[in-house]
């Protein structure tokens, strides 16, 4: 946020900013003092700004004696802080629901992916950079690698659905594979796309690997056996249990390489729904439910 300074004059300040090379002015309205004259302007995240300042000094006989422009000040905002994410989570914490048991990962593609996978890369599903969908200010888009999977089940079956926006092959793995006591769970992201569905995006990253030491400092870390997105509680006998939030869809990024031989693949008897895709999606910056006051 940029705040205007104290004036010893009645002024009006007009800023010239441009904002992704498209010119815009703000002027501040003018304020008879001793009252302090501040401007504050919200900015967008990971947005670049080119500023320059110009005041209007009320005289004597009502005139306005105006100022030169000021020197032209460029600079980007940041990602979203640790602060901004907790918000976030919060936010979506309210609307997250009863969890759900799960007993599974997957990921759904073309045949051609997985073909590529075992031909080419060694039988591994490998990382890729995360895409620009939700929030414009996630610190992980852009920049964070790993393996895109779901863990949503329906609630009549207990089990994953059969539609899916991303492929007609699914890759299904034991959840204790990828999640686990050695295994720190983040919170990325809370987004919506123009629609009443909304997504949380969480990371899984074994300790000690690069994705963890990434994250670190970056993301909210969430209690394996106690948040309300996806957890994992030891039972006495020393088995695992995983649940999962039931109200929003949860998009799970695992930061490291995933061999095919560890999960199967098979054919989903559902329908391809291309309109649920997240693929670079941006997210509404009107919702009140998953937006916080610093920008999108």
């Amino acid at each position: 946020m940029l705040k205007g300074g104290e004036e010893s004059t009645e002024q009006c300040a007009y800023i010239k900013k441009t904002v992704q090379d498209v010119p815009t002015k703000l002027v501040a309205k003018a304020v008879p003092l001793p009252m302090t004259v501040r401007g504050h302007w919200f900015l967008s995240p990971r947005t670049e700004y080119t500023v320059a300042v110009q005041t209007a000094s009320k005289q004597t006989d009502g005139d306005y004696a105006i100022s030169e422009w000021s020197e032209i000040v460029e600079f980007c905002t940041g990602d979203y802080s640790t602060v901004h994410l907790n918000q976030l989570l919060v936010k979506a914490e309210v609307i997250a629901g009863r969890m759900l048991p799960l007993s599974v990962f997957y990921r759904n593609q073309n045949k051609e992916y997985f073909d590529h996978a075992r031909e080419d890369q060694g039988n591994m599903m490998l990382q890729a950079v995360k895409d620009n969908s939700g929030s414009h200010g996630s610190p992980i888009s852009g920049k964070l690698e790993g393996v895109f999977f779901s863990c949503n089940t329906e609630f009549n079956t207990g089990k994953p659905p059969q539609d899916s926006p991303y492929g007609r092959q699914r890759f299904e793995v034991k959840a204790d594979s990828l999640l686990n006591l050695d295994t720190n769970l983040y919170f990325g992201d809370f987004y919506c796309m123009y629609t009443a569905y909304h997504f949380v995006i969480l990371v899984l990253a074994p300790k000690g690997s690069a994705g963890d030491d990434f994250c670190k400092g970056r993301l909210p870390a969430l209690d394996l056996s106690n948040n309300s997105f996806l957890t994992c509680k030891q039972e006495e006998d020393g088995s695992l249990v995983f649940h999962h939030a039931q109200d929003v869809i949860l998009e799970v990024i695992y930061t490291e390489p995933v061999d095919l031989a560890i999960g199967s693949v098979a054919e989903i008897n559902g329908h391809q729904l291309m309109s649920m895709s997240t693929v670079n999606a941006k997210k509404d910056p009107s919702c009140k439910t998953c937006n916080i006051s610093v920008g999108r």
